[in-house]
């Protein structure tokens, strides 16, 4: 199993997203994280991405299906269809909001355990 995870500026993300994640043809996982110059918050959000694309693939949910119902999402956002402070993963349309869900559990118990404040974080990631 190859994962590489990878801290990127925020600008260079594919659409706009902190995390985001893919499968090569040889199987490797690549996660690509928003620099936040907080090493905590950005493994916060690789751990979430990790999980929740090894969900996805266990699921058959296709991340073809996954990018463009995100970047639809956030096509809405500009019209000022959804908040900023909703994530595409959280809608009942989500392809993965089951994975999504799950994810966002799992890193909010590690998030506890590494004793960081999940409002502040949220801040965080919500105002790149």
């Amino acid at each position: 199993m190859i994962i590489i995870v990878k801290t990127i500026p925020h600008s260079e993300q594919r659409y706009p997203t902190v995390g985001d994640w893919w499968f090569e043809i040889d199987g490797s996982l690549h996660v690509r994280v928003s620099e936040m110059g907080n090493p905590k918050y950005e493994f916060l959000i690789a751990y979430h991405e990790i999980a929740e694309a090894m969900l996805c693939h266990e699921k058959g949910i296709k991340v073809e299906d996954i990018d463009a119902f995100d970047t639809k999402f956030e096509e809405e956002r500009e019209q000022g269809l959804h908040s900023p402070t909703e994530e595409p993963g959280d809608s009942k349309d989500a392809p993965y909001k089951e994975e999504h869900f799950f994810a966002t559990s799992i890193e909010r118990l590690m998030a506890q355990k590494l004793g960081v404040d999940w409002r502040e974080y949220d801040d965080t990631v919500t105002n790149l």
